[in-house]
């Protein structure tokens, strides 16, 4: 079976609204470290996390977040 991967478009969302990593992550409560980790894929956010991103960012979840 062959393995999902999450993938995201968190940096060219956060990028677009003109915000730094640290401006994001100020806004969705968590630190830059964690900001980096998801938008190199090294780490997936938590339902809530991924939510708050999302309205951070004013995206959908099917925008920001995709299966490949």
């Amino acid at each position: 079976m062959n393995k999902l991967n999450l993938n995201n478009k968190l940096k060219e969302l956060r990028q677009a609204k003109k915000l730094s990593q640290e401006e994001l992550a100020k806004m969705v409560g968590t630190t830059r470290q964690t900001i980096i980790s998801i938008e190199k894929k090294q780490f997936n956010p938590s339902t809530k996390l991924a939510l708050l991103l999302c309205v951070a960012l004013d995206a959908k979840v099917e925008d920001m977040f995709f299966l490949n």
